[in-house]
């Protein structure tokens, strides 16, 4: 799959924040390098009840959106799913008007879906499956118009345990492969809390009695100590699923903490250095003879 670099550094961002802040699982759910996710559905069923579940994923692993598919075509099939909210689209877009028999090309207009970040080819089987159901999808993402605001917004610094948010500042310099000026760092943080801040308003909106929201985003979004869900309010129960295109380490498979509920490996991806072209990008260029 090919990206912008721009898009690439976020994905690499978000791993980072899931890689840093998962120190383990209360439940680790595993299969082999190479062999699908078998039963994917059936372990939903341990999920439930919830009002939200979370699905945390690695961008350019196209097992993760399918999981996702399969987790809007299971709830969705037993009358359990309320709405999809997800990261890939902006707050105040939703498929709400649409029919069940719309086109692609009407749920990206609906959605404002921009296709050079997030690839339809990838996101829309998710979209679509919903929309088909008759499942409204909810763009979540804090708006490009708010980001340069938000960065000024110091009462983001609050929000966090200091020990929590050294933790974000830290994905953040490792996610950026420490090219991200250290003045830089706890503005982009004001951004990542917002982010999450809009995601979990549109999940909230979106509650119905007896029925799960489905989140949709990346990993570092939906870690219970550090994301989505410290922006709940007092009783709302959620469920965090982490899934993993890499190796997971003994210490996060064992070591007991409160991120997520289940993490899911999935077929791993090939090595690849995403820093070395943002690297390139900052070396001067040379004077030609």
């Amino acid at each position: 799959m090919q990206r912008s670099p721009h898009t690439r550094l976020c994905a690499s961002l978000l791993l980072a924040g899931a890689l840093t802040a998962l120190g383990g699982c209360a439940s680790t759910d595993t299969q082999p390098s190479g062999a699908p996710p078998a039963a994917w559905p059936d372990r939903l069923q341990t999920l439930l009840p919830t009002d939200v579940l979370l699905l945390g994923e690695q961008h350019d692993a196209a097992d993760h959106q399918r999981l996702q598919r399969e987790a809007v075509l299971w709830l969705a099939a037993r009358g359990q799913l309320a709405a999809v909210v997800i990261e890939m689209a902006e707050s105040g877009h939703s498929t709400r008007a649409l029919p069940r028999n719309a086109t692609d090309g009407q749920a990206q207009a609906a959605l404002g879906w921009n296709d050079a970040a997030w690839p339809w080819k990838s996101y829309g089987p998710v979209v679509m499956a919903a929309v088909s159901a008759g499942i409204p999808v909810l763009g979540g993402n804090l708006p490009r118009s708010r980001m340069r605001a938000t960065m000024a917004e110091t009462a983001w610094d609050q929000h966090l345990p200091a020990p929590a948010l050294a933790q974000q500042y830290q994905a953040l310099r490792d996610g950026h492969c420490g090219l991200l000026p250290e003045s830089q760092i706890a503005p982009m943080a004001r951004i990542q809390l917002a982010r999450d801040a809009s995601m979990a308003q549109a999940a909230q909106e979106a509650l119905r009695p007896g029925q799960a929201v489905l989140l949709v985003a990346g990993s570092g979004h939906v870690l219970r100590n550090v994301g989505i869900p410290t922006h709940w309010p007092t009783g709302l129960m959620s469920k965090v699923v982490v899934a993993q295109a890499m190796q997971a380490t003994t210490a996060i498979k064992n070591r007991a903490n409160t991120a997520a509920d289940m993490l899911i490996e999935t077929p791993h991806l090939p090595p690849h250095d995403a820093c070395a072209g943002l690297r390139d990008q900052q070396r001067p260029v040379r004077a030609q003879p």
